[in-house]
């Protein structure tokens, strides 16, 4: 007698969402946990965006992070492209950075033309982030819903206080929105309400959980994440049933283990295998939990995760 393998039948299904007008993507439309394609459907495996900013990064990053994009770290069309013809990136996630207030404090305006040039100058999916102050985020990114209306991007991070600025453009302009929570299922369960009651379609709503490094946070994340998804499938939780978005470059490779050099800590190892595997570990945890899309910062770690993901789809 052969051995069947114990399944479970699941009522709930996350919902489908396609991103990008040129090489649209689609994501979520799973029946069952991560990769548990023996119990249910994946029908779309996770996708990879890379991390692209609007502004030279040199003095926040890491010299591993800076190699492969020294040539156009000062161009983020130019970055932009590198990363999909070269490191085969599904989707680019611009961030807005020269927009914090605590920073350069560029005006909407700039941040927008800069997100349209981008938007025209690649054919994948594009995701554009601010810097999570609240109100010059609200102000760039529903600039940034104008300037790009019939590009079908992704905008966030939204929040409960600037979710209905932000919502109004990603409606009246046909966009996405990454709904950012701070790793608690009930926050991100509410602010997927909000943007329900102001007109938002579900299937134009990514969750963002807030995502931790490895080792600093993760486990929130992970477990967060994990509980999104068991009351999506098992308690039929319809505003729980949407695709999840993980920002994970920024998060790893600024914590200490990845900015440390070779001659601060040398017992640690290789500066840059070290960093690339903690920002491959924390993506590969992470899809785990499921997560439908990354965004990712080194090339290296790119080929990694993508070769872990077509290995488990």
């Amino acid at each position: 007698m052969g051995f069947e393998i114990p399944t479970i039948k699941y009522g709930g299904a996350i919902k489908q969402e396609t991103i990008g007008a040129k090489n649209p993507l689609t994501l979520g439309g799973e029946t069952a946990y991560p990769f548990y394609t023996f119990e249910g459907a994946m029908p779309n495996k996770p996708r990879i965006a890379m991390e692209v900013w609007d502004m030279d990064p040199s003095e926040e990053w890491p010299a591993p992070a800076l190699e492969p994009f020294k040539d156009v770290l000062t161009d983020p069309v130019a970055w932009a492209q590198k990363c999909v013809k070269e490191y085969g990136a599904d989707a680019i996630a611009l961030i807005l950075k020269s927009t914090d207030p605590n920073g350069n404090d560029a005006p909407a305006e700039a941040a927008a033309a800069i997100a349209k040039k981008v938007a025209e100058a690649i054919d994948v999916p594009l995701i554009v982030y601010g810097t999570s102050a609240v109100d010059k985020d609200a102000d760039v990114l529903a600039a940034v819903a104008e300037a790009c209306a019939d590009k079908k991007i992704v905008l966030g991070p939204l929040q409960d206080k600037n979710f209905k600025k932000i919502g109004a453009q990603a409606l009246a302009y046909g966009h996405s929105v990454a709904a950012n929570s701070p790793i608690d299922v009930n926050l991100a369960k509410q602010l997927n309400i909000l943007l329900g009651n102001l007109g938002v379609p579900d299937n134009r709503i990514l969750i963002d959980p807030t995502t931790g490094g490895l080792g600093y946070g993760m486990e929130y994340s992970y477990s967060v994440m994990e509980r999104i998804r068991m009351a999506a499938l098992t308690q039929d939780d319809d505003k729980l049933m949407l695709p999840i978005i993980n920002y994970i470059g920024q998060e790893v490779w600024k914590v200490k283990e990845c900015r440390l050099t070779n001659d601060e800590a040398p017992e640690l190892g290789d500066q840059a295998k070290r960093s690339i595997m903690m920002e491959a570990v924390t993506a590969a945890s992470l899809l785990l939990a499921g997560s439908d899309l990354v965004i990712l910062r080194h090339p290296e770690t790119v080929k990694m995760v993508k070769t872990l993901i077509d290995e488990l789809s």
